[in-house]
């Protein structure tokens, strides 16, 4: 039996392409890790079609959006 890498990453067709790799101190995720997620709010901006997705956590915040078809995160 083959196993895969655990961090390959995947084409998802129009949507763009996955890069997967080990977790590091440059994402807003690491000072987040094990935590337990407390809310998750969406927001959508209606002129340019662009969705937020913030998620909470005990210590701050995440949010996730795109921009120009790039992911881009930032913690509060």
């Amino acid at each position: 039996m083959e196993t895969s890498a655990p961090f390959v990453g995947y084409d998802m067709a129009e949507s763009g392409r996955v890069e997967v790799a080990p977790i590091s101190g440059e994402t807003p995720f690491a000072d987040h890790l094990g935590e337990t997620v407390l809310a998750v709010s969406e927001e959508g901006d209606p002129d340019s079609g662009r969705l937020s997705l913030e998620i909470s956590l005990g210590s701050g915040r995440v949010r996730c959006e795109t921009w120009s078809g790039n992911l881009r995160l930032s913690s509060k």
